[in-house]
């Protein structure tokens, strides 16, 4: 499907979405093109879910592929940009280094077999922030020395979605790598004021998001109600913390995990909207799907900020009105890994 850019006459930029869930980064990319009036066109998509398939396929009209380990990189077609939210797995690197042939085995080396294989311009990657440190780092080392081997220049940054003007606390690391060329990213950083919770939550939620009277009451034994609209996270520990935004949504969290006010539960169109997702976004998957899909979901505004940064490295956005306001401030530093300081630690 092309983006509805306004420039028909462009040629399209192709993109292949893998680990593509429910649409994240199909979202930020097609929102990216609007702002940077380039028409993008996807021409793969694949997911092992298939429940997230069956939410694809309704709001994007295409059925993704299945597991990626059974399509043959060379029936991928060509594309321009690869994006991949892939799992964190651990590697072997026992013995002597092999290059590409450590990562076999892993969901990451079909990613890296696609990169071999088609060589796209460049590629978005997003993952947990726990993937820096990840066997003690040596997991992250062989991903970027992989890349780097395939001939991209390769760089990383961990982005909050708070600082993008959603209310919620999640930290994702984004992987950047563009093919044969000098890495001229500028990771983005937005000046735009945090959306409050009374724009997410809805009103008249039915009572079966509701948790029961005596969870209610375990939490206000341990936590005083607060004055204005609030997210109660209770963690590990059973400490209960309360903030005008949410900490991460989790797809394996307990269903009491995140409390609206200390009461209730987070709806389906909520929990979307914590990520991002626009409300025409159809909900075809029962509840229990649908908060897994969220939980594993990107942050859609992130994910658009860093691509349109992409469009600007690879000359996509010459169209662009210049004197349009602009979405972003550009960080300009040189710290490749600059954690901001957030809330709600």
């Amino acid at each position: 499907m092309v983006g509805h850019t306004g420039e028909q006459s462009q040629i399209p930029i192709r993109f292949i979405d893998l680990f593509c869930g429910i649409g994240g980064f199909r979202y930020a990319i097609e929102q990216a093109s609007l702002v940077s009036r380039v028409p993008t066109e996807c021409v793969l998509s694949s997911d092992i879910d298939a429940e997230c398939r069956v939410a694809y396929q309704a709001n994007f009209g295409e059925m993704p592929l299945g597991d990626i380990q059974e399509i043959d990189e060379k029936s991928v077609p060509d594309h321009e940009v690869l994006l991949a939210g892939f799992p964190c797995q651990p590697f072997s690197i026992i013995g002597q280094r092999k290059g590409f042939e450590d990562v076999r085995g892993t969901l990451f080396f079909d990613i890296a077999r696609i990169l071999a294989e088609k060589k796209p311009r460049v590629f978005v990657l997003e993952n947990v922030k726990l993937l820096v440190g990840h066997n003690k780092g040596q997991t992250f080392a062989r991903i970027l020395e992989v890349l780097r081997e395939l001939g991209y220049s390769v760089d990383y940054k961990v982005l909050n979605a708070l600082h993008f003007g959603l209310p919620q606390k999640r930290e994702r690391i984004f992987i950047v790598g563009v093919l044969e060329a000098t890495m001229d990213f500028r990771w983005p950083r937005l000046e735009v004021e945090m959306k409050p919770l009374a724009s997410i939550l809805e009103n008249n939620v039915a009572a079966e998001f509701y948790a029961s009277e005596h969870i209610r009451q375990r939490r206000l034994e341990r936590r005083q109600p607060t004055s204005e609209l609030s997210i109660w996270h209770e963690n590990k520990s059973g400490n209960i913390s309360a903030y005008p935004y949410s900490c991460a949504l989790r797809a394996g969290a307990s269903y009491n995990y995140l409390l609206v006010n200390g009461e209730r539960r987070l709806t389906p169109r909520e929990m979307l909207r914590l990520q991002g997702f626009p409300d025409s976004f159809k909900l075809v998957c029962n509840y229990s799907q649908t908060r897994k899909q969220a939980g594993n979901s990107l942050p859609v505004p992130v994910a658009r900020a860093v691509l349109e940064e992409v469009f600007r490295v690879c000359g996509w956005n010459k169209n662009i009105n210049i004197s349009s306001p602009p979405l972003l401030v550009r960080d300009s530093s040189n710290d490749r890994f600059n954690q901001e300081a957030c809330y709600g630690s």
